[in-house]
C-alpha cells in the first residue's frame, strides 16, 4: 500500500500511482509528465483515441486549464464539487493534445476524496486519471480491485469506492447543455440548479466520441454478460452453451446501492466456474432517471441483451 507522501513522489517522478475517488479508482500521472501519460495508456493498453478526464483540487485550477470556464459550469462546480461530475470545456496548452486525444476540450472533474485531493494539493498540479483497469475492462472500485489486475502499481488505499461508477460528463454546445455520459448526478438535479440561478439553459442527452467511456461494449467482465430486462429470458439470439452454468444477480431497486455493487458483483462473481452472468434488472427502470447511469454502464458492458432490441427511454 502506497501513502500520501511516497503518491506524490512517484508522481513528481513522471510515475503513476492508482488513487482512490468516490466514482473508481483511477491510474493517475501529472499532467505535467509526457512519460506518465504515455504509460498511463500504456499500462491500461488504451487506444490512444479516447481521452483522458483531468482531476482537479479546485475551481480555480480547473480554470488554468482551459481558456473559457462558462458561467453555468461555474454556478454547477461550485453546487456539484467535488463530486461525480466531469466538465468538457475548451483545453489550453497546458493540457497536453494526448491527453485530449487530439480534441480541443479536455473533461475536468474535481474528485470527492480527501486523499487523492491532498495528493493533487501538494503535488500542486492537476492528474490525468482514467479508470484503473484494463480498457474496455470492468472498473475498479476498492484497492484490492487494483491489486489483482495490476499487482506491482502502486495504489493508495482508500477504502470502497461510495458512488462507485464512474461521473456524469457535461458538454456545453449551441447554449445548450449535453449529457454525453449519464452518471448519478442526474438531469434533473442540473436543471433544478440552473434554474435556482435563473439560467434558462436546455439539458439533453447527448454520447459523444469527447467523452470516455462511448464504446459499445466498454465495462465488460471476463464471462459473458446478459442483460435481462424484465422477468422474461429471451435466447433465440443467444448461443445454447452459455447457459451451462449461469449465474444470477438482480440488479438492487435502490439506485445508489445497485451504482454501489455493480462492478464489485461483476467482479465478484466473474469465475471461471461459471457460463455466464445474468444481471436481471426490472424494466420500469429503463425510464427512471435515477438508474439511467446504470442502465448505460449495463448495456455496454453486455455481451447479450435480452429482449434482443430493447429501447432505452433515459
Amino acid at each position: 500500500m502506497t501513502n500520501i507522501d511516497e503518491a506524490v513522489k512517484i508522481l513528481k517522478e513522471g510515475g503513476v500511482v492508482a488513487l482512490p475517488t468516490e466514482t473508481v479508482y483511477g491510474l493517475a500521472g501529472s499532467i505535467n509528465s509526457q512519460a506518465a501519460i504515455q504509460k498511463i495508456f500504456q499500462i491500461k493498453e488504451r487506444p490512444f483515441f479516447d481521452p483522458l478526464i483531468v482531476h482537479v483540487s479546485s475551481i480555480e485550477q480547473a480554470k488554468s486549464c482551459t481558456h473559457h470556464w462558462p458561467k453555468c459550469f461555474d454556478i454547477l462546480a461550485k453546487e456539484f464539487w467535488p463530486g461525480p461530475v466531469t466538465f468538457v470545456v475548451p483545453k489550453n496548452d497546458s493540457i497536453s493534445e494526448t491527453i485530449t486525444s487530439g480534441l480541443q476540450t479536455v473533461g475536468l472533474r474535481m474528485p470527492d476524496h480527501p486523499l487523492t485531493l491532498k495528493i493533487i494539493q501538494e503535488l500542486h498540479s492537476p492528474l490525468a486519471a482514467p479508470s484503473a483497469n484494463k480498457f474496455t475492462k470492468t472498473s475498479p472500485t476498492d484497492y484490492q480491485h487494483v491489486k489483482q489486475e495490476f499487482p506491482d502499481l502502486p495504489v493508495v488505499d482508500g477504502g470502497k469506492c461510495q458512488v462507485g461508477i464512474e461521473s456524469t460528463i457535461l458538454g456545453l454546445e449551441n447554449n445548450k447543455i449535453l449529457i454525453y455520459r449519464p452518471g448519478m448526478l442526474q438531469k434533473s438535479d442540473i436543471e433544478k440548479t440552473l434554474k435556482n440561478h435563473q439560467l434558462d439553459i436546455p439539458v439533453t442527452y447527448h454520447e459523444s466520441p469527447i467523452a470516455p467511456g462511448h464504446l459499445k461494449h466498454h465495462y465488460m467482465p471476463k464471462l459473458p454478460l446478459i442483460l435481462q430486462i424484465g422477468n422474461q429470458l429471451a435466447k433465440d439470439h443467444i448461443p445454447n452453451n452459455i447457459f451451462k452454468n449461469p449465474l444470477y444477480w438482480d440488479i438492487p431497486d435502490k439506485p445508489t446501492m445497485a451504482a454501489r455493487q455493480l462492478y464489485s458483483k461483476m467482479r465478484e462473481l466473474d469465475k471461471e466456474t461459471h457460463s455466464c452472468l445474468i444481471f436481471k434488472l426490472k424494466e420500469e427502470y429503463l425510464v427512471q432517471e435515477d438508474f439511467s447511469g446504470i442502465v448505460n454502464r449495463l448495456i455496454k458492458a453486455a455481451s447479450y441483451t435480452s429482449p434482443k432490441n430493447f429501447s432505452n427511454k433515459t
